[in-house]
């Protein structure tokens, strides 16, 4: 890795919008503690075809009104319009917001028509029309290459076209194979992409979920952790303890190679990133040198 040195580390945690007061509360709780880590930013996730829309919006906007942490909102290209988009862009600068997240999204099952915008870079380019450069927008990057994409040359000209449209940073879907961050990055940098790509990380709890995931999002999970995660069936209490121990290791080489930053995709939970954050020994603060 080279280029990737040069950026500061930023550190932010992802979350869902909850769909009852309970759910609410429950986030409201897991925001705080995370808060107490002074992350660069909180994201919020945009549901399949904009279903959560009004949910992300009202989420955001209780993270930015109630913390002094910037909040950034998803925007997908899935069942969207010029129209659409430019009025949650105004929404959004009407409230202060600076961050955004524009990604193409997933098409829910039966969609035939995907909206006016079919790629993310053709969404990035409408909100730098629209907007300049008011908003820092992070798009997604896949070290592992995107499920739908046709092969690997091809992913990485998709996600140049995203960065010449004017994005300002990426974050990565998850993984578990350290080589394919580094050589994703160093087919970037000989492609003279040099924002910072910022490594997603997803805390492994919960091995029939991340299972479910990975085989959505196109992640892989390693046959030996497979294996591991295997063994301990019922086992909750061991299982999430290996996997804080797994993903530390993960974070701790992904930080010591130049990773700018990490990316916790929480599932609203607080646990178990807090246990990686301790065990990193980070600091508090928004941003942290190499």
């Amino acid at each position: 890795m080279g280029t990737q040195k040069i950026h500061s580390r930023v550190f932010s945690f992802e979350f869902y919008p909850p769909k009852t007061e309970a759910g609410r509360e429950k986030l409201r709780v897991t925001w705080q503690r995370l808060a107490t880590l002074k992350p660069r930013f909180f994201s919020v996730t945009f549901g399949a075809g904009g279903s959560t829309r009004d949910r992300t919006l009202e989420t955001v906007l209780e993270i930015q009104t109630e913390s002094d942490i910037e909040a950034a909102p998803h925007i997908s290209c899935i069942d969207s319009t010029r129209s659409n988009i430019r009025e949650m862009l105004q929404a959004y600068r009407a409230a202060q917001i600076r961050h955004l997240v524009a990604l193409r999204g997933d098409v829910p099952s039966g969609t035939v028509e995907v909206g006016e915008f079919h790629y993310a870079s053709e969404l990035v380019a409408f909100i730098r029309q629209e907007t300049g450069r008011y908003f820092h927008i992070e798009v997604a990057a896949y070290p592992e290459f995107h499920p739908q994409s046709q092969n690997a040359g091809a992913d990485l000209r998709n996600f140049k076209r995203k960065v010449e449209a004017g994005a300002d940073s990426a974050i990565t879907q998850y993984f578990y194979n350290l080589d394919a961050y580094l050589r994703f990055v160093d087919s970037c940098e000989k492609l003279g992409i040099e924002l910072p790509i910022v490594p997603g990380i997803m805390p492994i709890t919960n091995y029939v979920q991340l299972a479910r995931f990975s085989a959505t999002c196109g992640a892989e999970i390693p046959r030996w952790l497979a294996k591991r995660l295997e063994e301990f069936r019922d086992d909750l209490a061991s299982l999430r303890a290996f996997g804080i121990d797994v993903v530390t290791a993960l974070c701790a080489r992904l930080l010591e190679m130049g990773a700018p930053g990490l990316h916790f995709y929480t599932l609203n939970k607080a646990e178990a990133t807090l246990a990686i954050w301790a065990n990193l020994g980070l600091h508090q603060g928004q941003e942290d040198t190499p």
